[in-house]
């Protein structure tokens, strides 16, 4: 086990070394309101521990991670790594306000679930997070963005601005978030990726509701 964790990380750094290239644009630089950058920075600094407390409960929380798992298999081939990256997902993308299933599309379309995918535009990791937030919003460690944790949480985090900057428009956020606003390409890939392979539904608790209503 020990040498087969030191292959894939010397391939993880290997790919970095390369410059790995992720088919994603790149969010653009704007300048941010004293209140906006304050509060985008108090959400990238936020350090609650992460949990199981925004599912239902913790079978809700296994039957999740489950299927999300088992669709995951092919890009992952780990179980343990599989199960702390949807763990993680589901902390930051419920903790920002959005779908989780929405976040594993928009990975699989910027990164293909590659943590060291560098785009041509220099953005990097699993969200394909441009370096300029480092210093705008977080703590100014761009190699931080090459950390799982941390690029979910600067993922998670811009994508929620730019939704409520687009006044919920998600078509247009996602626009925002690649550096397209306006063209269709990329929040089609996305919206393509969540029907296509990510769409869930707990049927095991939609079957306890149906005999709820049926007693």
């Amino acid at each position: 086990m020990a040498l087969k964790s030191l292959a894939f990380a010397a391939l993880g750094f290997l790919g970095l070394a390369c410059g790995s290239v992720a088919h994603a644009g790149n969010q653009i630089y704007e300048p941010l309101a004293a209140s906006v950058q304050a509060g985008l920075h108090a959400s990238i600094a936020d350090d609650r521990p992460i949990r199981d407390g925004f599912f239902e409960n913790r079978i809700a929380a296994a039957r999740w991670k489950t299927e999300m798992s088992r669709r995951l298999d092919r890009r992952i081939p780990q179980y343990e790594a599989r199960l702390r990256l949807l763990e993680r997902v589901h902390y930051e993308a419920t903790r920002a306000g959005l779908d989780p299933q929405l976040v594993l599309a928009l990975i699989q379309v910027e990164s293909n679930f590659r943590k060291y995918a560098v785009s041509n535009a220099g953005a990097r990791g699993l969200m394909q997070v441009m370096p300029f937030w480092a210093s705008l919003v977080g703590d100014g460690n761009v190699r931080k963005l090459f950390d799982t944790d941390a690029n979910l949480r600067y993922g998670c985090v811009i994508l929620r601005y730019y939704l409520d900057r687009e006044n919920g428009n998600l078509f247009r956020a996602l626009g925002r978030y690649n550096g397209s606003l306006g063209k269709p390409e990329y929040p089609n890939l996305v919206m393509g990726a969540l029907k296509s392979h990510w769409t869930y539904r707990d049927t095991q608790a939609d079957l306890k509701v149906t005999r709820k209503d049926g007693e």
